[in-house]
């Protein structure tokens, strides 16, 4: 389990990659994922997935990459886990 193996990285043809991780959350935000699916389900007239709801809200909320800085760089990582709670809220209507 404490193994270290880089995730397959795959190119879509739109340009993009999809990354595949497994990420462990709290319940709290996986019922976040749910209210976000739900949300976005209502705006698209469809059933959504939480992998499709988190895409959405990373896509809707990408920063610019200017701020990225090569890997020797970056800063120290920190000892907790990111939690969707940090990701940036989505405004719409439903």
């Amino acid at each position: 389990m404490n193994e270290r193996v880089t995730p397959p990285m795959h190119a879509l043809p739109d340009g993009e990659a999809e990354l595949s991780l497994v990420v462990r959350l709290p319940w709290e935000d996986v019922a976040r994922l749910g209210q976000e699916a739900g949300r976005l389900a209502a705006q698209t007239q469809r059933p959504v997935t939480l992998d499709e709801a988190v895409s959405n809200r990373l896509r809707s909320t990408r920063p610019s990459a200017a701020h990225a800085k090569p890997a020797g760089e970056q800063p120290a990582a920190t000892s907790s886990a990111p939690s969707v709670t940090s990701l940036p809220r989505i405004s719409g209507t439903a």
